[in-house]
């Protein structure tokens, strides 16, 4: 079997998997739907792009569509940037404001308007023909590439302030499934982007033959197929995600900036406040603690106790929780009364919820696991 012959199959089992898996997306009962939608159109347009590799074996589309089939794949980036805009933010609608991700297509279409949608049909057969070495093609493949940098910076800009926004807000493990979602599929989407970026590098730049070219397609495809697969494993896996932030929380600097600072002898009795209440209190035991719930009992606005935390304190809510939860097993550990309690059993007594996070935040406040700190300290 040939190099194009494995593209064909290749390309054509990853569209009927990516085909599949959209249906799967809009059928399935879910609170997300506007999420499932965006990822399927991202899928969808995805599998017509691919299919060039094969339709024209099985039907013939007019010019005018053809050239219709080639644009839409303008619409992927922004499709799959608004897709993890509404997987970060449980309250994401779309609004007029974003039809401004119509622009790239838009401006595709009217550099493509002079020598092809308003000429004869013949014409534009003639001008399809030989699309890949017109100017409108140039200007229209560098232009997409500017704006597909710019998705990817905006994608890994708002992933790293989810992350910072989570570490602000929440100490609940399962608070960050999200956010590692949303951050493999970066990567896969960067990796298939890089690759596409070689593939495009090796075919524009005429040193290379053919079959070099078939070989580069292929693997291409098969990572396509690999990522079909993962996607699949994923929604079984996952199939319900954390419910997200709201799209109006913000990170503590940002408040800082938009609001007035309290006076420096409130910030401190506040302080002093928040200290004391977790100290006799221990809320932290709750392994959900969340900067709303820790302000609700302790009637400080969840900007304030935001901003107390993590400017004036200069901790992340979560590593301020966990400074806590460290605190309270280093206790249990020192004392040879509790040496039947299990590692397990004290993680959870004091709100951790999984023994790698535990590990993790013990050995980065101690420099030690916890089984060495117990026979250490009651050795000593």
């Amino acid at each position: 079997m040939d190099n194009t012959s494995i593209i064909s199959i290749t390309s054509f089992i990853i569209v009927m998997l990516f085909l599949l898996f959209a249906v799967f997306l809009l059928t399935v009962k879910t609170t997300k739907k506007l999420s499932n939608k965006l990822l399927a159109g991202f899928l969808i347009i995805t599998a017509v792009d691919i299919s060039v590799f094969f339709y024209h074996n099985f039907i013939a589309l007019p010019a005018v569509l053809e050239m219709l089939r080639i644009q839409i794949s303008a619409f992927k980036d922004p499709l799959l940037f608004l897709y993890i805009l509404s997987v970060i933010y449980s309250d994401f609608k779309l609004k007029a404001k974003h039809a401004v991700h119509l622009i790239p297509w838009v401006i595709n279409i009217t550099i493509l308007l002079p020598n092809f949608f308003l000429v004869s049909t013949e014409a534009q057969i003639a001008f399809l023909s030989n699309f890949n070495f017109t100017t409108e093609s140039y200007y229209i493949s560098l232009i997409g590439k500017i704006i597909e940098v710019i998705y990817i910076i905006a994608e890994v800009y708002y992933l790293f302030r989810y992350r910072k926004l989570l570490l602000e807000n929440y100490t609940s493990k399962e608070a960050f499934y999200n956010y590692h979602w949303v951050k493999q599929l970066i990567i896969f989407i960067l990796i298939g982007q890089s690759l596409t970026f070689v593939k495009a590098f090796i075919r524009d730049s005429g040193d290379f033959d053919v079959d070099f070219v078939n070989i580069f397609r292929v693997i291409l495809l098969l990572f396509g197929l690999f990522f079909s697969f993962w996607l699949v494993f994923k929604a079984l896996l996952s199939p319900k995600l954390f419910r997200g932030i709201g799209v109006n929380l913000q990170l503590s600097k940002e408040m800082v900036k938009q609001t007035n600072s309290s006076k420096d002898h409130e910030q401190n009795e506040q302080i002093r406040h928040i200290k004391s209440f977790m100290a006799k209190e221990e809320p932290f035991l709750d392994a959900s603690l969340s900067v709303q719930s820790l302000s609700d009992k302790l009637g400080i606005p969840s900007r304030e106790l935001s901003v107390l935390i993590n400017q004036e304190l200069k901790q992340h809510f979560f590593d301020f929780v966990n400074d806590y939860r460290i605190e309270k097993s280093k206790k249990i550990l020192e004392d040879s009364s509790k040496n039947k309690l299990t590692i397990l059993e004290i993680l959870y007594e004091v709100g951790f919820n999984s023994k790698s996070s535990f590990n993790t935040a013990f050995k980065k406040h101690t420099g030690l696991t916890p089984t060495l700190y117990r026979k250490t300290s009651q050795n000593q």
